[in-house]
This record gives structure tokens, C-alpha cells and sequence, in this order.
């Protein structure tokens, strides 16, 4: 939708600025986000305010009310006109909330929507559909420990039974320190849900209640900090001065997390950042910002807020005994790009991030001469009782993203599948299933 056609918004109570400008409502804020600590604490507002920019509006400047984590983002029109967009940071949680209630215009979640908040929301539209869920950025959970820690890795089975209660000291895990300290963030946090789904409920695991609860993600890392038998997790800008460790995940290797392993996913606790909006929304100013937050502009603020932004580039990877043959060979000669295409679950369909993706990839492809037998895709799977089924699964998600880049004029250079190696998660979860059911994109 372009912004000249946004200006049908005048019939419905909205003055416009200009032909080409968003339109200003007469009463109340432009915008109202509500949800995620982890995005509304700067990532959130920050893009709004490149929103704003690109809208030409002057004196743009942060409000902060007498309420905790919420701000007002203002902007003013060249006739002196102020422009508000409100953001609340309570929790992912709270933001679908506030759509069933009419609160709030669009939701700001670091984790994906549960069925009963879209089964509850579904007046609104299929909040799933590509229009509705967009994923704006991708973070890693940190699990941060005080500086002088000498531990330097951790597996996700130690990580649930550490914040389950049952691992009570350090020296049982080959440090030293006496009892742990347990640091989480609270309830309405999507940077808990993450943690829980990824960590605890998977191994039927549920979080001690002696972990200090933290609405603050700054103020997590800061106790973290300066306490040295604490262990916290907390999205990635927020490390501050704690120490992250590497982790694994079944029979992963152990990641630290780096922009890299967080772009492609690979690195066990890596998550995605959204926005969701009602398909059938008339605020103009929410399918803009997520709009903006998909362009190269809103991707340049997600790398300057701190967070892993989806724009693609290519990187060298270094090969290692525990590679396949033929996978060293490929990182000898060529270059793998910061993204993975994943598939919707129980389907053989792109997902919605991967849908957007495809999109950054060609306009790689593109700028950069890649078009003519330039490109290897290379498909994994997940473990099978027969390997040459895994094997054959593999190369067939390949072709599934080989029929996208030829549909648009991209000649292969070659496509292979590599079956259950390499995985990057545990297979014994469904969860580690999907995540291991990947394609990766190298160029030469």
C-alpha cells in the first residue's frame, strides 16, 4: 500500500499532511504499540522515530510519562501539527492483549504468537498470514554470568536443570562459587517465553521460584553483573557489562552469540523479533512502520539498536574436521549468506520470514552479479530411521528455494542436500526438528 493511497484515510476522520505524507488524526496519538520490553525499550521507538524522519517531520523527541517502560514518540509538522505515537513495554504478552481489547494498534512480540492468543484475536484476521506477522529483527538469548565466571560453556540440558533448581552450585558444574543465583525476567516477557519454550518446557522443566523476576531487562544484566554467583538470559543489547557463554544444543556444536549464528539462526537460543498487525487495520501508521522496519533504512536502526538485522551479506566460514567432505570443499571456494530459509511447520512452504528473505536474496543476487551459475543452495533435515530418506528430504527443500530464485531469473549453479548432518539443534524436540530443516545459500 502506498502512501498516496493511504490518504483515503481523510474519509474516516484523519487530516493529511500532504498528497505523499501520512495522514495526522485530529485527537490522540498517531500509533499505539503495546507488548515486548525487548523491542519497546529502543528498538521500538527508534524505528519510529526513523518513521517519522521519513515522513519529514521536525523536533522529533522522546516523552517519558510517569509510567515505567512507556514512551511517547513526537514528531511535529512543518505547520507546528504534533504527531504522537504511544509505545507500552509490559510484556509480549500485554500486546495481544491490547488488540482484542482495541488498546493498542499494533503488537510489538519477541516470540512467535501462541494458537490461543490467534484463536482469541481471530475477529481481527489471520494474524499469521504474511500481511499480519512480520519479523522484524533476530536476537539471541544471552545466558549471561558475573565477568569473573570462569565458565566458559553451557548445554541446554544444564541450562534447565540450573533454572529449575535442580543444579544448585557451581562446583557441580565445574566452577566455583558456591550457590547459584537465578535471574529471569517476568510473566508477560517474550524474552521468558522464549527461554521457557526453548529451554524448560522442553525438557519438562519449570522455572525455580527462587529466580529474582525482572520486568527491566537492563536491570537483569546489571544484577547479573554484580553478582558473582548469577545466572540470567536476557536478549542480546542487553549484556551490558555481564559475560555471555557458549551454548549447545544436543549434538551442536557450542555457539557463542555472534551476529552471524544469530542472522542464520543457527545459534541455539536465537529468536525473532515481530510486529503483528490486524490484516484489516485502518491505521495507516501501523502498516507503515512495518514497512519501514522491513526497508534497508529500519534493518540499518535494528544493527544500530543492538539486535541482528536481516540484511544479507556473505561471510567466510572456516572448515573443520566435524564437516562433511563436500560441505569443507564448498567453504573452501565460496561464501555462505547470513540467512537461512526455513519452512512452515508441517509443511513443505516457505514461512513468513523466509517469504520476506527471498526477496533480500534475489536483491542480492542481483546488485551483485550473482545470476548466472553463481549459487549453491544446500538443504538439511532432521534425523530419520533411513539416512537416504533424510538425504533426499534435504536436497527436496533445496529445490523448494532453487523454483523461487529460478521463477526469478536466477540460473543454480547446483543444489545439494546433506541430509541430518550438521544439525543446530537437538532432534529429540519438535522444535529442534523445524530448526534443522534448513537451507543455506553460498555464492562464488
Amino acid at each position: 500500500m502506498t502512501l498516496r493511497v493511504l490518504c483515503v484515510f481523510l474519509l474516516s476522520g484523519w487530516l493529511s499532511v500532504s498528497a505523499a505524507a501520512l495522514p495526522i488524526p485530529e485527537n490522540g496519538p498517531a500509533l499505539r504499540i503495546q507488548g515486548s520490553n525487548t523491542i519497546g525499550a529502543d528498538l521500538g521507538p527508534a524505528l519510529v522515530e526513523g518513521l517519522l524522519q521519513e515522513q519529514g517531520l521536525l523536533k522529533i523527541h522522546r516523552e517519558t510519562p510517569d509510567t515505567a517502560n512507556e514512551q511517547r514518540i513526537v514528531g511535529q509538522t512543518a505547520q507546528g501539527q504534533r504527531v504522537v505515537i504511544e509505545v507500552a513495554a509490559h510484556g509480549s504478552s500485554t500486546g495481544f492483549t491490547a488488540l482484542k481489547n482495541a488498546s493498542a494498534d499494533l503488537a510489538a512480540s519477541s516470540r512467535e504468537i501462541k494458537d490461543s492468543e490467534l484463536l482469541a484475536l481471530q475477529a481481527l484476521g489471520d494474524l499469521k498470514s504474511p500481511a499480519a506477522e512480520q519479523v522484524i529483527a533476530i536476537d539471541g538469548l544471552a545466558i549471561i554470568l558475573n565477568p569473573a565466571n570462569p565458565l566458559e560453556q553451557l548445554n541446554t540440558e544444564q541450562l534447565a536443570r540450573i533454572f529449575a533448581g535442580e543444579v544448585k552450585t557451581w562446583e557441580e558444574l565445574g566452577g566455583r562459587g558456591g550457590a547459584i543465583h537465578l535471574y529471569a525476567r517476568d510473566d508477560q516477557s517474550g524474552t521468558y517465553d522464549t527461554f521457557k519454550e526453548l529451554v524448560l518446557s522442553r525438557r519438562g522443566k519449570s522455572l525455580s521460584s527462587a529466580a529474582k523476576r525482572f520486568e527491566s531487562s537492563e536491570q537483569l544484566s546489571d544484577a547479573v553483573s554484580a553478582d558473582p554467583q548469577g545466572i540470567g538470559f536476557i536478549g542480546l543489547p542487553y549484556v551490558r557489562q555481564a559475560k555471555a557463554v557458549a551454548i549447545a544444543d544436543g549434538a551442536s556444536q557450542a555457539m557463542l552469540p555472534l551476529n552471524s549464528l544469530i542472522a542464520t539462526e543457527d545459534y541455539p537460543l536465537s529468536r525473532r523479533l515481530f510486529f503483528y498487525l490486524p490484516p484489516d487495520s485502518r491505521n495507516p501508521w501501523a502498516q507503515a512502520l512495518a514497512t519501514f522496519a522491513q526497508s534497508p533504512q529500519g534493518q540499518a536502526i535494528v544493527a544500530t539498536s543492538g539486535f541482528v538485522s536481516q540484511t544479507v551479506q556473505a561471510m567466510s566460514v572456516t572448515p573443520n574436521a566435524l564437516m562433511p567432505e563436500g560441505y569443507q570443499s564448498l567453504s573452501r571456494h565460496a561464501q555462505r549468506l547470513t540467512v537461512n530459509f526455513r519452512f512452515a511447520e508441517g509443511s513443505a512452504s516457505l514461512d513468513n520470514k523466509a517469504r520476506q528473505d527471498l526477496a533480500r536474496v534475489l536483491d542480492y543476487i542481483k546488485r551483485n552479479g550473482k545470476t548466472e551459475r553463481a549459487v549453491t543452495l544446500v538443504g538439511f533435515g532432521d534425523l530419520k530411521d533411513d539416512p537416504a530418506r533424510a538425504d533426499l528430504l534435504s536436497k527436496l527443500r533445496a529445490m523448494a528455494v532453487r523454483r523461487e530464485l529460478v521463477r526469478n531469473g536466477v540460473v543454480m549453479r547446483e543444489v545439494r542436500g546433506f541430509g541430518a548432518l550438521m544439525p543446530v539443534a537437538t532432534n529429540s524436540a519438535d522444535e529442534g526438528r523445524i530448526k534443522n530443516r534448513r537451507v543455506e545459500v553460498w555464492v562464488y
